[in-house]
């Protein structure tokens, strides 16, 4: 088991009463790697309690302790689904603790921790005069801030655990639900609340009206209800005809309350249609279709840099390899301290914050099976980098404006943007794109020299040969490479040097864990990539969930029945629509964010769209902006075409009229012209069988100049049996001439 921690690493202690065990999450750690500050993740009360580093390691070693993968606190927040009063709350109580949770780790101490707790208070209280706030709610949140994985979003309220969502309300004696508006009228009433009794009463009208071949409607099946089981009483008019005398409207369910329980119970609609129009009926019309320098740095994680730049090689694409799609864009994400490269994109978006975001994924996510994909199989000891940092800092491009509330809440990372006294700092990542620029290209076709677009020169876009995953490949190793070897120009300190650590990247990293840790911090992975990936709309269709031509299909859609549904058009112009989180780089899954922000919905391709299988986002909408051109230019041909089938069409028809029009009786009446079809028809199917009749030729005798003659019976030869086709065929054209 790994021993080493992180802050956010959850701790869970082994207990061997029984009980539910302890389960502390890390919240800080001390440079010197020796002190960290825990805290229950289940507590109403209490502090972090601080225990040396040494002795949780020992504990994990001996099995004490085990690292939990799972954090049940995280979740996936997406802003613009969030309510205004969900957004006021996180806010103030971020207002009231944003300044203490930096205050590390005097926070933390007991004996500092309520001076300045009561600083803050008295702060709150001058600047929003007549306001008062408490100790408790200080604390409540700070609280609530180490539980929930030191981010701001953990101050939100738990909103998705109010309402009782699936589960039935009790009925009292007070009526449920909004009050009528006119409910003081004798004839509309206050209404009542739905007892057992109702609702059995509602399943044997389903039963008996609803689900039968007559195909009744709600609304009819609910009519047909109250008449035969609200009724108080019966009654018979002159035609001896039986009348239901229905019991007042206050006493009495309304179709809005049966149809709330049909919706809610019967969720079957595979059942509830086959047993309207039969499984043959349901199969055929309804069933889904399925298919900073280093100086400001305290160690690995302080800081990481990422920045962008377009490769000078062209390349072409993965699924037409005769298509050449441009120069691909490279982000680095290096880790300042150790100058070890922790997260790569390689692509065709940006320089933008999509790119970005693919990098700074990638840098949380594990090493050993990024590079499987690729084919490069390496160690978790070759590459460990897969963690977030305390800050990162791009330059004054797509990292401008962000800021620590809006870029990344869920993540609690500061965007800083260097300044023009800062250029040091984004000089890293551009010095090390020299460096790949000088490694790969003595050896890569189709990249640019400096002579490219002179007059005279060759155009090195026709000798583009790499796809972006062979391109992507060649940038991994460079990495490895990179992370391996002695850089040439790092200054250690004095510590560094009194323990002879090599100016390697990944020696720096690992020295740098065990010495210099405490900023860098664990996520679930899933969680990362959920809140940096591209989110877009896709649409719920009966062929499957519909993106950019796509199909997806996923076990809650077959669960909940949504492609029938979507075919039945039960479902709304809202309900159809999906906010969905997708990988440009493979386009094989999507995901769909469950409404609490703690799980999703993995989507996988329909079968009928292998064509997809594989490919990145890029190669996607290069194929279809490529069919759509086709399309396009096929269009006038395909008009051309259709416009000279109409002109030989309206020919035949022409050239039909006018040899019709000569044998035309114009003294024959309507009924005359009509009353002999049975007969003509007879007589020219018999015509139409002479010519279609098969006449097979003898294919040996072809290769043959000397034919054999058949040899035909003479019609003259006599012959005792009467012909009896003959005999058949006269009777006739007797009886059609009437004798």
């Amino acid at each position: 088991m790994n021993s080493e921690i992180f802050v956010n690493d959850l701790i869970q202690w082994n207990s061997n009463k029984g009980d539910n065990s302890l389960i502390e999450r890390i919240v800080w750690i001390d440079k010197e790697y020796k002190i960290a500050f825990l805290f229950n993740i289940n507590a109403t009360k209490g502090f972090p309690r601080s225990c040396p580093v040494k002795d949780i390691k020992e504990a994990l070693k001996c099995q004490e302790v085990s690292k939990l993968e799972l954090d049940p606190w995280i979740r996936i927040i997406q802003e613009e689904n969030l309510s205004e009063k969900e957004k006021l709350l996180r806010d103030n109580a971020w207002k009231i603790i944003s300044s203490l949770v930096i205050q590390e780790p005097d926070i933390y101490y007991r004996h500092l921790r309520g001076k300045l707790v009561k600083q803050v208070i008295a702060d709150y209280e001058n600047k929003y005069k007549g306001k008062k706030l408490a100790e408790k709610v200080v604390y409540k949140h700070l609280r609530r801030f180490w539980q929930r994985g030191k981010n701001k979003n953990a101050l939100l309220p738990d909103y998705n655990n109010s309402g009782g969502k699936g589960k039935r309300r009790q009925a009292g004696d007070k009526k449920r639900g909004r009050p009528r508006k006119y409910k003081n009228h004798p004839e509309i009433g206050e209404g009542i609340n739905i007892t057992e009794e109702d609702r059995q009463i509602f399943r044997i009208a389903i039963n008996k009206f609803y689900r039968t071949k007559t195909k009744n409607s709600l609304m009819t099946t609910y009519k047909l209800m109250i008449k035969d089981y609200y009724a108080e009483e019966y009654r018979f008019d002159e035609n001896h005809v039986k009348t239901s005398i229905l019991i007042p409207p206050e006493k009495r369910p309304t179709f809005t309350q049966f149809r709330y329980w049909y919706e809610t119970e019967n969720s079957n609609l595979e059942k509830t249609i086959t047993t309207r129009k039969g499984s043959k009926r349901y199969s055929l019309e309804n069933r889904a279709i399925l298919g900073t320098s280093k100086q400001e740095t305290i160690g690995p994680g302080s800081r990481y840099q990422i920045d962008a730049t377009v490769a000078d090689i062209y390349l072409v694409s993965k699924y037409q390899r005769n298509w050449i799609i441009g120069r691909p864009v490279v982000y680095v994400v290096i880790d300042v301290f150790s100058r070890m490269i922790v997260g790569v994109y390689v692509g065709l978006e940006g320089p933008s914050w999509l790119g970005a975001m693919m990098a700074l994924a990638n840098a949380a996510t594990n090493k050993v099976s990024f590079c499987q994909e690729f084919n490069i199989k390496i160690t978790e000891d070759e590459w460990p980098c897969y963690h977030i940092p305390e800050c990162i800092l791009g330059d004054r491009g797509e990292l401008v404006g962000m800021t620590v509330e809006t870029m990344i809440p869920n993540l609690f990372i500061r965007v800083e943007n260097a300044a023009s006294y800062r250029a040091d700092w984004k000089g890293l990542v551009e010095r090390h794109f020299r460096v790949i620029h000088e490694r790969v290209k003595p050896f890569l076709p189709g990249f640019i020299d400096t002579d490219f677009r002179q007059r005279g020169a060759t155009d090195y876009r026709l000798d583009s040969r790499l796809d972006i995953d062979q391109f992507t490949e060649i940038i991994i190793e460079t990495i490895l490479y990179h992370n391996s070897h002695e850089l040439k120009s790092y200054n250690r300190d004095e510590q560094m040097i009194a323990d002879d650590v090599a100016p390697i990247p990944i020696e720096l990293w690992n020295w740098g864990i065990k010495n210099r840790s405490g900023k860098l911090r664990t996520i679930n992975e899933n969680i990362i990539k959920l809140n940096l990936m591209p989110t877009e709309k896709a649409r719920i269709t009966e062929r499957g969930i519909r993106f950019k031509s796509m199909y997806y299909i996923c076990e809650k859609a077959i669960d909940e029945m949504w492609f029938e549904k979507a075919r039945s058009k039960l479902l709304s112009r809202e309900e159809k629509s999906l906010k969905i989180a997708y990988d440009p780089r493979q386009m094989d899954f999507i995901y769909l964010p469950s409404p609490d922000g703690r799980d999703f919905e993995k989507c996988c391709l329909i079968d009928p769209d292998e064509r997809y299988t594989h490919k990145t986002i890029y190669d996607v909408d290069y194929l279809l902006a490529y069919e759509k051109l086709q399309q396009q230019k096929r269009e006038g041909e395909q008009l051309q075409n259709e416009v000279d089938l109409m002109a030989k069409i309206e020919s035949i028809a022409r050239r039909a009229e006018q040899k019709t029009e000569k044998y035309q009786d114009k003294k024959q009446s309507n009924l005359q012209k009509t009353s002999g079809i049975r007969e003509h028809r007879a007589t020219e199917k018999e015509q139409r069988r002479e010519v279609e009749a098969f006449d097979l030729k003898d294919s040996s005798s072809s290769s043959h100049s000397d034919k054999k003659e058949v040899i035909r019976p003479s019609k003259s030869t006599e012959s005792i049996e009467p012909d009896y086709l003959d005999l058949l065929e006269r009777n006739r054209m007797e009886l059609k001439d009437g004798k």
